[in-house]
Parts: structure tokens; C-alpha cells; sequence
């Protein structure tokens, strides 16, 4: 009798486990990444400033060290951004090429195009001392050109189904701060602190309701990280000890929140838009009051840079002899994280409770 039941329930358990495969490998097979389309600065430049004439570019060595195959790319990092490993974590198989590589054209633009550019800003003037680099204003264009392209491929119809569903990145204001608010001559540097947070600000909200209009729904919005403590920071405000620049970040702060706020404020005005708030000034904060916890033991320098304690001053130039322990390190450079940093970064907003408002990103692809 037992014996019978037992051969009952495994034939039960069979028979639903054979019901049950070909559902599991349907939804395996029907699930497929959104198209990523990412706007930024050169925390998210995968290589467009390659082919730009500038004085700011990432593509050389020891660059990329640790990207995929070891070669420089056009990151300004030893490895990956932060939105190349969410899109891992979306389960892209490739990274999202740059705009202005002439092979980002055809069927590769249906899985989303990088416009992000090293020195770019909100403002159109920030990073006008590195001379080239794509300002939000131009990104907004050249998607809109990306746009036409999947519409003339697909049909208005599926290309529109294809906008409205992709996931929009956007990681910018370091820029309208270093390199324009600080810098001597900049053309905002009479403004005060609040004159400016309001300014970048105003300019954001049109930049981002113009990318809601070209179709945009998902869309995740960065804040800054704490730019006083980077080590181009604690290089020329001369930091004693490693100490970040209070007034710095608590420049960041203001502008972070007018960023929560404008969040809030196009999350309420625009029909059918989720927009998240990416926390990375609590994200990298954390990394720096308690290094250990993430495996860091150097957080207040470059691995890769010259100029003072901080190797803070000059950038990741050709053949830099680099740091002996670079995965003991938060910063790569004096501007950027390491790869490793990017990536507890990346996790945070993917699906840890606290760092993105008002859910994860991983919500965000699955609402």
C-alpha cells in the first residue's frame, strides 16, 4: 500500500513537473532585455569622446585594464560603468554601443544606444575647458534621431512599442559643478550656490520632459555622488588628511535635493511616467565612511593619476604606471570609480531597499 502511494505521488510530481517545463521554458524564452538607451557624462561614456576633438578621452592604457578583454574602450575606468553592469544584470549580452561609433547603425540600435559623453553637463557651457564633449541638449537630439531610425525600420506602431517600453538612464551635474561652477572663468560662477542648484535644475526638467515627449516612460535618474570627497577635490582644496570638502558636498546635497524633488514633481505631472531617483551620493558615501565593509582599504585616492598624496591632479594618461592593489581601491582615476565600486553601486540600485526612489530599478523594468 505505502509502496503504492509513493509510486502515486511520484507520478503526480512527474506529471505536473512535465506540465510545468514547457510553461518555464516558454516564459525563459519570451522574456527579453529592454532596449537601454543611456545619457550621461564620462561616468557612463562608453567611448563616444573617441571620436570627438577633445581634451577629454579614456581611450588609452591602463584604461580598461579590466574590462573585457583588457583594452581601453573610452571608459574612464579600469573595467565597467555602472550602466554597463545593470545591463548585465538587465541580462544584455553586449554592452550598449556609443552613438557616434560608425557601426552603431542597422538592428543594433533596436537594443538601446549610449550618448553619454566624458565633460558633458546639463548646461550646454559645462566642460567647455576640455574643450569637445556632447551636452545633454545634443544627446536629446541625437536620440531623437535614433528614434526616426527604429520608426524606419519597425513602423511607427512597434517602434513607438519599443521607445515607450525601453529603459532611459541618465547620470549628469558633475560637470555643471567641476567643470564649470568651479573653474575660474566660468560663465555661472557669479551665481550663488541655490542660483545655481535652480538653474541646472530648470534646465533638467525641460531636458527631461522633452525625452518623455520622444516616448520615454522608464526612465532612472541619478544623483550627484559626493564630489567633495573625489580625489580632484581633495587635491586642489587642499584636503588635510583625506578630508572631503564639506562646502562641496553640501553643494551636492542641495542639488540632490531639488533633483528628489523635480523627480516627484514629473512623476506627478506626466501621465504614464516612472521616473526613479538613483541615490548615488548615499550609494558611494557609505563605501567611504566604512571601506572595509566593501573591500576597500583606499578611498581618498586615484590608482591611476599624478599630482600630490591624492594622485589627483592630472588624469589616467597613456602607460600611468598604476596603483599595485588597484581592487583595494574606490577611485580609479581623480574623477571615477573603480570597477569594483561600480559594481556595489550597480546592486544598490538594482534591488537594494533604500537607494532608489520610488523602486528599484529592477521594479522599474518589471511594472
Amino acid at each position: 500500500m505505502e509502496a503504492t502511494k509513493c509510486n502515486l505521488v511520484s507520478f503526480v510530481t512527474i506529471g505536473c513537473i512535465l506540465v510545468l517545463l514547457p510553461r518555464m521554458a516558454k516564459a525563459q524564452q519570451t522574456y527579453k532585455p529592454p532596449a537601454v538607451f543611456i545619457f550621461g557624462d564620462s561616468l557612463s561614456d562608453p567611448g563616444n569622446n573617441n571620436y570627438i576633438r577633445t581634451l577629454s578621452r579614456a581611450n588609452n592604457p591602463p584604461n580598461g585594464i579590466d574590462f573585457p578583454g583588457g583594452y581601453p574602450t573610452g571608459r574612464y575606468s579600469n573595467g565597467r560603468t555602472t550602466v554597463d553592469i545593470i545591463g548585465q544584470l538587465l541580462g544584455l549580452t553586449e554592452f550598449i554601443p556609443p552613438y557616434l561609433a560608425p557601426n552603431t547603425t542597422g538592428a543594433m540600435i533596436l537594443n538601446g544606444v549610449n550618448y553619454a559623453s566624458g565633460a558633458g553637463g546639463i548646461l550646454d557651457s559645462s566642460g567647455y575647458i576640455l574643450y569637445g564633449r556632447i551636452a545633454m541638449n545634443k544627446q536629446l537630439d541625437y536620440f531623437a534621431n535614433t528614434k526616426a531610425q527604429i520608426i524606419a525600420m519597425l513602423g511607427e506602431e512597434v517602434g513607438m512599442r519599443l521607445i515607450s517600453s525601453a529603459l532611459y538612464s541618465s547620470n549628469l551635474g558633475s560637470n555643471d559643478y567641476l567643470n564649470n561652477y568651479y573653474q575660474p572663468a566660468s560663465p555661472i560662477g557669479n551665481l550663488s550656490s541655490s542660483q545655481v542648484a535652480a538653474l541646472v535644475l530648470t534646465t533638467y526638467r525641460g531636458q527631461l520632459t522633452r525625452l518623455y515627449n520622444l516616448g520615454a516612460r522608464k526612465i532612472v535618474v541619478a544623483s550627484l555622488g559626493p564630489i567633495g570627497c573625489i580625489p580632484f577635490q581633495l587635491t586642489f582644496r587642499f584636503s588635510r588628511d583625506g578630508q572631503c570638502s564639506e562646502k562641496v558636498n553640501a553643494q551636492a546635497r542641495e542639488f540632490n535635493a531639488g533633483l528628489l524633488g523635480l523627480v516627484n514633481e514629473l512623476n506627478a505631472n506626466l501621465p504614464g511616467a516612472k521616473i526613479v531617483y538613483a541615490d548615488a551620493y548615499k550609494g558611494v558615501s557609505e563605501m567611504i565612511a566604512n571601506p572595509s565593509a566593501f573591500g576597500f582599504s583606499v578611498v581618498d585616492r586615484g590608482c591611476c593619476g599624478a599630482g600630490g598624496p591624492y594622485k589627483g591632479a592630472v588624469p589616467c594618461l597613456p602607460n600611468f604606471k598604476i596603483c599595485p592593489n588597484r581592487f583595494d581601491y574606490l577611485f580609479w582615476d581623480p574623477y571615477h570609480p573603480t570597477d569594483k565600486a561600480n559594481v556595489v553601486l550597480s546592486n544598490r540600485f538594482w534591488d537594494t531597499p533604500g537607494y532608489t526612489y520610488p523602486m528599484s530599478v529592477k521594479q522599474l523594468i518589471m511594472s
